[in-house]
């Protein structure tokens, strides 16, 4: 399908990070390619857990690229599904929500928490700009070696460098630097990961005091 005019110039705001509307009349390559992704992420949420074949043939029509050894638990929400790119063994546990108006990257050996949500999209803040839905979109980059912590949230335009570790529940609004631990509401680093992390050992949950009156 040959894109028209309406549909070529959301596509340049997308890439341009300016405001744009998805559901204007003439766009009809978008809702198309929206469709298709959630029927496929349907199907692939219907699969049972012994038919790990049909799962990953889904996922290769899904994404725009699927590397190696990649697994991933149902139940899958994506917006388009086509502009996710992982690479070679990803691990993703259940409840992944992908919102994917323009490119998530993902790497290599990176692994997902149930419930991690990764928005590329945003809307404005003043109410005015946003009463026709007008959002902006920026690519999410996750490199190699991360560990994304339970119920996260990645927000549009962050880069999270290699082997950082994000905490459960953090809300990400800033980029990550390599080999860091962030959490938070908004993540902060709380420390650099370093040889001594080499040496695993378990640390039982410390238990918190109560306050004084």
């Amino acid at each position: 399908m040959t894109l028209n005019d309406s549909e070529r110039e959301v596509r340049r705001r997308m890439a341009a990070h300016e405001l744009y509307t998805d559901s204007a009349p003439g766009l009809d390559r978008l809702e198309e390619e929206r469709v298709r992704g959630k029927e496929l992420a349907d199907e692939f949420n219907r699969t049972g857990a012994r038919d790990p074949e049909t799962r990953q043939n889904i996922l290769r029509k899904l994404f725009g690229a699927l590397g190696d050894r990649v697994w991933i638990e149902p139940p899958l929400q994506v917006a388009y599904g086509n502009h996710v790119h992982l690479g070679d063994d990803v691990y993703v546990n259940f409840g992944l929500t992908l919102v994917d108006d323009t490119d998530v990257f993902i790497g290599d050996r990176v692994m997902f928490a149930p419930h991690v949500t990764i928005t590329t999209t945003g809307h404005p803040v003043h109410p005015e700009l946003r009463q026709d839905g007008s959002q902006f979109s920026a690519p999410v980059r996750i490199e190699d070696d991360v560990w994304i912590g339970a119920g996260a949230i990645i927000l549009p335009g962050i880069t999270i460098g290699q082997g950082s570790v994000i905490g459960a529940g953090s809300v990400v609004t800033a980029n990550v630097p390599p080999m860091v631990v962030v959490a938070g509401t908004p993540a902060r680093v709380l420390r650099k990961i370093t040889d001594a992390d080499r040496t695993w050992t378990y640390r039982p949950p410390r238990t918190l005091e109560a306050e004084n009156d």
